[in-house]
């Protein structure tokens, strides 16, 4: 009699993960050791300093600003939860990662990884409503405004979050516990479960299709009502600028969006991990690290707000002197 597989294996309860990382690139770990620890600590101090200038700044303190704040928070978030266990990795022999610390680590990624789809979402609503609804746009974008958008975008990412946690409740982690993954990521955490997962893979399934294809199609729908206001803009220079005000966000929401859709949004199985590790660093490591170039530091009033505070702490370091 052909017995299940699963049956055969020990119903010991699992403790912890072993996490195979880059083991299939191990002549390559130091190189990518540095080169990871260097984008990781400029993606730290890029996105701090931006949270920074907007706060301490009356002339960042608008809608958008606002929006971009929050963006680095969830960036230096997303890139904290994976990089530095991903680093150890890359140096340690020790590959294993405790049961309690898995829980933690893929909650907060995606709580932040939800969160920050929505916001992307948001964000466009805001620029649509900049560009195509000027004369109105102080008046809807209050501080209240601004804030609500935000905690809807935190709630939306909780729901998500409390419904996977609602289907796997109970469901035990028997053995085998390696991940072949450089951190704990759903769908290989899923795949271990001591159970049938045929619902709960549908459920994350249905869950990432609506929070990434519903943002996407907030964000596609507000700029098709923009390049439509833009065209009808007589002057060439006006056309010019609101192109440059919304080039910076649809370039990092067209690298996010990608590269989420890519691993989160496609039938199991279709691709190989390594594909999904790749996707994973565009998004957890490579993005946090250009959204504060891509957004902030080829911006003109965010040039000259760094340019004004480099040259009063000049000021006061002379007088020091």
């Amino acid at each position: 009699m052909m017995i299940n597989d699963r049956e055969n294996v020990s119903r010991t309860i699992v403790t912890e993960f072993v996490l195979l990382g880059f083991s299939n690139l191990q002549e390559m770990e130091l190189p990518l050791f540095i080169l990871f620890l260097t984008m990781y600590m400029l993606t730290i101090i890029g996105n701090a300093l931006v949270i920074l200038l907007i706060h301490l700044d009356s002339r960042l303190h608008t809608p958008m600003y606002y929006f971009l704040s929050n963006l680095s928070w969830l960036e230096i978030i997303i890139t904290t939860t994976v990089t530095p266990k991903m680093l150890s990795l890359l140096i340690s022999k020790t590959n294993t990662i405790s049961f309690f610390g898995c829980a933690v680590q893929v909650t907060l990624y995606f709580l932040a990884g939800t969160t920050e789809v929505l916001l992307l979402g948001a964000m466009s609503v805001d620029r649509y409503l900049a560009i195509c609804n000027p004369l109105r746009y102080t008046a809807i974008m209050s501080n209240q405004v601004c804030m609500l958008m935000m905690l809807s975008c935190w709630l939306g990412s909780i729901i998500c979050i409390v419904v996977g946690i609602i289907f796997k409740s109970g469901l035990p982690y028997c053995g085998p516990n390696v991940i072949d993954h450089f951190f704990c990521d759903t769908s290989p955490l899923t795949i271990l479960l001591c159970a049938d997962t045929t619902l709960i893979q549908l459920v994350e399934f249905i869950s990432s299709c609506f929070t990434l294809l519903t943002s996407v199609s907030v964000t596609t729908v507000s700029y098709l009502c923009i390049i439509i206001t833009v065209m009808r803009m007589p002057s060439a220079e006006s056309r010019k600028k609101a192109f440059s005000t919304c080039s910076s966000h649809i370039t990092v929401a067209s690298l996010y969006y990608g590269s989420s859709i890519f691993i989160y949004v496609r039938p199991a199985g279709s691709t190989s991990m390594d594909f999904n590790k790749v996707a994973t660093v565009l998004n957890t490591v490579v993005t946090p690290l250009l959204n504060p170039i891509i957004y902030n530091f080829r911006n003109k009033v965010v040039k000259d707000v760094m340019r004004d505070a480099v040259k009063r702490i000049g000021d006061k370091l002379v007088l020091r002197v």
